[in-house]
């Protein structure tokens, strides 16, 4: 049977050695009908099982769940989908930014040739900004139809509109210790906000302006408060292992697999099935991939695996897919712009952090904390990002180095302009309130 012990090691086996420490980049985007911008169906010939066919046409290696193709895995990366068939790459976990943007470099060459041959768009925002949930695809994952669909209509909030009509883009990096974990997670739960402001990318629903810069932001607060938002352990600099074990063990759990179907068990906490409480579930039975699968459930802002995600920032254009990764490295990878941006964010109070993202939310970096807007907060981190990479002396053919992919961000600094406001502009002055002309912007 599983020990809390057991539970725990699972995240300290996770610490890399010093040197091996990986990038891995996540993103999604929307798949449209270019005819009338309505997004593509789960099946028929132009549809999200045929774009996945031609991946595995590719060279792809095909996952399916019983009869359908579901996803597609090959040299360490994974195209999947996410319960409104938002189109999600996982890139492998690679050594530097320029091989990362190599990555979704040949990622979005490939789309693009789809793109011509079935006259679709791939969609690079946070929320749809057309249509209304109904008319979201339904992708025929057990696990999102079976469980994650009623559980979230139970819960009454935005539950529904996150797993159909969000997308986001997300970073992954590695700890070498459980100290080093503390301080990396210390950071970036506190600098997740100014991310969501510095990358709000969602300001339409519905066919109008929403209010907020990143709406998907507020959709995911308000999704399932036991797994969302800002964990406040993660603001602590003593943050452990143990205490977010103790975290997940309180929290509801989706469902256990078994023979390739689904318990549902969201009445009962993982301490819950460990202690007996669930008579479908022997507490003797319950894995370490059934730990696993509930860590994955969890939706806070920073997550914690055998890495460390942030999954603050909105899904954007190519310049974005590449500079979130860009940003997190130059301050997360070198002890001491880690130690720089710690500073900055180390007398920082949680109610202060939790104000904060829900106004980067709404007004992007107009924000302010600690009497500083998020404008003058980029500044300063941009510049400790950019000196980051410096120092890590990865270069491309050219001789460029990886602060290249921090132009992005240096560019909304100089306009202030982040890409909600930017399209919120244009669509209001010469798109002429024209959404085919935002769906081309916004496309890869």
């Amino acid at each position: 049977m599983l020990t809390k012990h057991d539970l725990v090691n699972y995240f300290l086996d996770g610490a890399k050695s010093k040197g091996s420490e990986k990038i891995g980049t996540e993103h999604e985007k929307f798949i449209y009908d270019k005819d009338d911008l309505s997004p593509i169906p789960f099946d028929g010939n132009r549809s999200i099982s045929a774009i996945l066919k031609k991946f595995v046409q590719d060279g792809w290696e095909p996952v399916k769940e019983g009869s359908e193709l579901i996803g597609a895995t090959k040299d360490g990366a994974s195209v999947t989908l996410e319960p409104g068939g938002q189109f999600e790459l996982s890139g492998a976990p690679l050594i530097n930014l320029h091989e990362t943007c190599r990555e979704i470099n040949s990622h979005l060459s490939f789309t693009k040739s789809l793109e011509e041959e079935f006259n679709i768009g791939f969609l690079g925002i946070g929320f749809i900004p057309l249509g209304e949930l109904k008319d979201m695809p339904k992708v025929p994952k057990k696990r999102y139809q079976q469980i994650m669909t009623p559980y979230m209509e139970s819960l009454g909030g935005l539950g529904l509109e996150m797993m159909y009509q969000t997308c986001t883009v997300q970073a992954n990096f590695d700890f070498f210790s459980e100290e080093d974990m503390a301080k990396k997670v210390n950071v970036s739960a506190a600098l997740q906000p100014l991310a969501t402001g510095l990358f709000a990318n969602s300001p339409f629903k519905n066919g109008a302006p929403n209010g907020h810069l990143s709406y998907r932001s507020l959709v995911w607060d308000n999704t399932d408060k036991n797994r969302t938002g800002i964990l406040p352990g993660m603001l602590k600099e003593k943050f452990s292992f143990e205490e977010y074990t103790d975290y997940l063990l309180g929290v509801p759990v989706y469902f256990i697999a078994r023979n390739n179907s689904y318990i549902d068990t969201t009445k009962y906490t993982f301490k819950d099935l460990l202690d007996g409480k669930n008579n479908q579930v022997k507490p003797d039975e319950i894995t370490i991939d059934d730990w696993l699968t509930h860590v994955s459930t969890i939706f806070t802002e920073v997550r914690l695996k055998t890495y460390i995600e942030m999954r603050g920032a909105d899904a954007g254009s190519y310049g974005s897919l590449c500079s979130l990764p860009a940003l997190w490295t130059g301050l997360l990878y070198d002890p001491e712009t880690l130690d720089a941006s710690h500073d900055i964010i180390k007398n920082w109070k949680l109610n202060d952090i939790l104000n904060f993202k829900i106004e980067s939310a709404k007004t992007g970096l107009d924000a302010i904390i600690d009497n500083k807007s998020g404008w003058r907060i980029t500044e300063e981190i941009l510049e400790i990002a950019t000196h980051g990479l410096e120092k890590r002396k990865y270069f491309n053919v050219s001789g460029d180095n990886e602060t290249i992919f921090l132009e992005y961000l240096f560019n909304i600094l100089k306009t202030k302009e982040v890409a909600s406001s930017r399209i919120l502009n244009r669509f209001k002055g010469d798109w002429n309130s024209d959404f085919k002309k935002l769906y081309e912007e916004l496309s890869f």
